[in-house]
């Protein structure tokens, strides 16, 4: 058994971090320098779910239903 990810032992495009979707900015990604597009990441969380500044009342996330 190896301690490596299944993706890193393929050789996949992928990041270990989270994306965060802001609601009025770009997309973040949680690993420092991280160049992967955002369909690499497989954790996504909203702004708000990490209490950031930008999901203040009346800001609107685009990936937020209701």
């Amino acid at each position: 058994m190896s301690l490596r990810c299944r993706d890193c032992a393929a050789g996949l495009e992928h990041c270990h971090g989270a994306l965060i979707h802001h609601a009025y900015r770009r997309e973040e990604c949680t690993e420092d320098g991280c160049l992967s597009p955002p369909a690499a990441h497989d954790m996504h969380l909203d702004c708000s779910a990490i209490g950031c500044e930008c999901d203040h009342v009346g800001a609107v996330s685009a990936h937020r239903v209701g």
